[in-house]
C-alpha cells in the first residue's frame, strides 16, 4: 500500500486553510517528502508524523513556496537526533542551492545528506522506481513518477486446495520469487500457484504549463497529483506557466489516469475548492480537490 499525506496545498501565498506545497509518500520503509514549503516542519507535527522517519526528499523546483521549509526542517532533524543520511533529489541547480542554504543561515547542528540532480529513471529498488521528467516552468522544474514494481502473489484459492501443513508454509515465500518448491516429495510450480499483481503508479506534476512531459508522467497513473493554480483562465496560466483545473483534467483524460487530485491553489480560490473540482469533473469525473492533512491510499 502507498499512502500520501497532503501537508500543504496552497501556491505562492499560504491561506488560513492551506499551507505551502508539501506532501509525504509512505511506502514500506520509505518516507519520501515531495517539496518542502515554508512551515512544513510544523505541518508534520500537526499531522502527528515524525520527520525523523524521512528517507528522501524530491524537490520539483526552487521557487520559495516549494523549498523555504528546508532550513527549518534540517534544524528540526538535527536537534532531534536524525541518524540517517537524507537523500535529496531535484532539478539542475539543486546542489548549488543546498550549499547556499548553509551560507545564509547560522547552522548549529548538521545532518548527513547526499544531493543529486536527476533526470530520467534515477532510482531503482527491488520494490519501486522513481522517474524525473523536466517540465515547462519559469525555472528548471522536475515532475516525478513513483512506480511500484509488479509482484508475484500466491493464489489463495489454489493454496487452500493443497492443505499444506503449517511446518511447510515457510517454503511458500519462494513461490513469490518465481522458484518451485517441494513438499512431501511433490513439486509445486511457481507459475501454477501465483499471479502477477499489477504495478501502481503515482504521478506528481507541479508548476508547469501544459506540455508533453506532463502527459507522459501521467500516462496510465493510478493516481495523478497535479497543480491547479487557476480555475479556467488559460491565458493567464500560460503567461505564468501554470495549469488550470480544466487543463489538468484534460491531461488526466488523455493520459488515461485512474484518479486525479488537484492541488497548489491560488489564494483567490480560498474556500472555492468545490468550484475547481466541479469544473474538472465535467471533463474527468474521478477528480478530487486536495486539502491540508488529507490522506489518500493507493
Amino acid at each position: 500500500m502507498i499512502q500520501i499525506t497532503f501537508l500543504g496545498t496552497s501556491s505562492t501565498v499560504p491561506t488560513t486553510e492551506r499551507n505551502h506545497s508539501a506532501m509525504l509518500l509512505k511506502y514500506k520503509e520509505e518516507n519520501i517528502l515531495i517539496d518542502c514549503g515554508e512551515g512544513t516542519q510544523r505541518q508534520f507535527r500537526l499531522a502527528k508524523l515524525n520527520p525523523c522517519k524521512l528517507t528522501k526528499i524530491l524537490l520539483t523546483h526552487w521557487h520559495g513556496d516549494h523549498v523555504l521549509g528546508l532550513p527549518g526542517l534540517f534544524q528540526t532533524l538535527a536537534f532531534n537526533g536524525y541518524k540517517k543520511t537524507l537523500e535529496i533529489y531535484g532539478p539542475k541547480g539543486t546542489k548549488k542551492f543546498i550549499k547556499e542554504l548553509s551560507k545564509v543561515f547560522v547552522i548549529k547542528k548538521k545532518i548527513k545528506m547526499k544531493v543529486y540532480e536527476v533526470k530520467g529513471t534515477f532510482l531503482k529498488t527491488k520494490d519501486f522506481q522513481i522517474t524525473a521528467s523536466p517540465l515547462q516552468h519559469s525555472c528548471p522544474t522536475n515532475g516525478y513518477a513513483f512506480e511500484e514494481k509488479p509482484k508475484l502473489r500466491i493464489d489463495k484459492n489454489k493454496l487452500k486446495k493443497l492443505n499444506i501443513k503449517s511446518k511447510d508454509r515457510t517454503k511458500l515465500s519462494q513461490l513469490t520469487k518465481g522458484k518451485d518448491i517441494k513438499i512431501n516429495g511433490k513439486t509445486i510450480k511457481s507459475k501454477n500457484m501465483t499471479y502477477k499483481q499489477a504495478s501502481k503508479k503515482i504521478s506528481f506534476i507541479f508548476d508547469t504549463k501544459k506540455c508533453a512531459n506532463a502527459e507522459k508522467l501521467a500516462k496510465n497513473a493510478d493516481l495523478m497529483i497535479i497543480e491547479s493554480t487557476l480555475k479556467d483562465d488559460e491565458k493567464l496560466a500560460n503567461k505564468y506557466k501554470h495549469l488550470t483545473a480544466i487543463q489538468a483534467a484534460k491531461i488526466a483524460k488523455k493520459a488515461k489516469a485512474k484518479k486525479l487530485i488537484l492541488t497548489h491553489f491560488s489564494q483567490r480560490y480560498e474556500n472555492k475548492g468545490k468550484s475547481l473540482e466541479n469544473k474538472a469533473k465535467k471533463i474527468f469525473p474521478k477528480t478530487q480537490v486536495a486539502k491540508d492533512f488529507m490522506i489518500v491510499e493507493v
